[in-house]
């Protein structure tokens, strides 16, 4: 027999599980390097950019163009690593809560 009392509480079960890992996400910090690591980004797991640093050989304004790419490539870099640790965050709250269904997009809880 279906019980739909039990699957409500379930759902709201999940749904708590599910915003406790969003939450928790903003806790996460990555860093990641380029250009040798004359540039580094750190982001956190919401994917927020929250720190860029530069080394001083970089202040030169003849390497404008450079210093910018680099920035993107650090940026881009620390970004999708912040992507990764935020799936594996929300895989490991809601472990057991989910089904196992290949394809699953957790792309509407914010990932």
């Amino acid at each position: 027999m279906f019980d739909m009392f039990g699957m409500m509480n379930k759902v709201k079960e999940m749904q708590a599980k599910m915003k406790e890992a969003q939450d928790n996400l903003k806790h996460i910090t990555v860093s990641a390097e380029a250009g040798g690591g004359m540039v580094k980004a750190t982001a956190s797991g919401d994917r927020k950019l929250l720190k860029v640093e530069f080394d001083e050989s970089l202040m030169n304004p003849a390497d404008k163009e450079m210093l910018a790419d680099l920035v993107v490539a650090a940026v881009n870099k620390a970004m999708d690593e912040a992507g990764e640790r935020a799936k594996e965050e929300i895989k490991k709250q809601t472990e057991g809560m989910l089904p196992n269904i290949p394809g699953l997009d957790l792309s509407n809880f914010g990932l």
